[in-house]
């Protein structure tokens, strides 16, 4: 990477790049990592890991050069950080359950905040605006409920489920403008988010698959207009929900 960036003998691509530029690219790569497992393919994992790899390297290699800290600095520093979040495991500290240890890790990173001289004490602090929002939504979820902030189990969230959803209703029915059906949308989604924390389902991954099912039966759709020599488009959209069906019937 340094012979990359080096301004003269370099790549003239790679020596431009800042860490703004850079960014995208390390999470489309942690994006590429996750599909690779969702399809079990382990080949492609050993690549996408070392693309996504790569992408530290370049940060580290960035840092480097403004006089921030290199590459073996990263590593000390996730070891180190490891090492201190694990005291069930490097020290003697033992936990009763699952619940406790999650609320012990909560606290060592409440006291790493406070040694950087954060002042923000809240339940919610440290929690990333930089993630996906669905990944942020359980993560605010998560800890809420670790101070008690919680239902007892997912029927109440079914129900809460239902009740936005007929709010969503309501705003249609009364001409709502966007950005009331924005405020009522998202409360839904905020709520999908905390079922599937509930059903202990990762939300992204939930996603992806509903994604991928939505493109295999629409490829699926588009095949059969193909063999009868059309375009899917040509069909009505009677016709077409008659397609899906019979995709969805064949198990596509």
């Amino acid at each position: 990477m340094a012979r990359l960036r080096d301004p003269e003998n370099g790549c003239p691509w790679d020596a431009r790049q800042s860490f703004a530029t850079i960014a995208p690219y390390t999470i489309e790569e942690a994006y590429e990592v996750a599909d690779a497992i969702d399809r079990g393919d382990m080949h492609d994992l050993r690549d996408e890991l070392g693309d996504l790899l790569l992408q530290v390297v370049f940060h580290a290699r960035m840092a480097e050069e403004a006089g921030h800290f290199a590459f073996g600095d990263v590593v000390a520093s996730i070891c180190d950080k490891m090492l201190r979040r694990h005291p069930h495991v490097f020290a003697d500290v033992t936990h009763a359950d699952d619940a406790e240890r999650s609320r012990d890790w909560d606290r060592l990173k409440a006291e790493e905040r406070a040694a950087k001289g954060s002042a923000d004490d809240s339940a919610l602090a440290g929690i990333s605006r930089g993630l996906p929002e669905w990944q942020r939504a359980v993560k605010l979820q998560k800890r809420a409920a670790n101070v008690g902030f919680d239902w007892p189990d997912h029927r109440p969230v079914l129900d809460k489920l239902a009740e936005e959803l007929d709010e969503v209703r309501h705003e249609f029915d009364n001409g709502a403008d966007e950005e009331r059906l924005a405020d009522e949308i998202g409360d839904v989604l905020f709520v999908a988010a905390n079922l599937a924390r509930h059903a202990k389902v990762d939300v992204s991954r939930a996603l992806r698959g509903a994604n991928a099912k939505f493109e295999r039966r629409f490829r699926a759709m588009e095949a059969v207009a193909e063999s009868e020599g059309r375009e899917l488009s040509s069909y009505s959209l009677e016709d077409q929900e008659a397609l899906w069906t019979r995709v969805k019937r064949e198990g596509i």
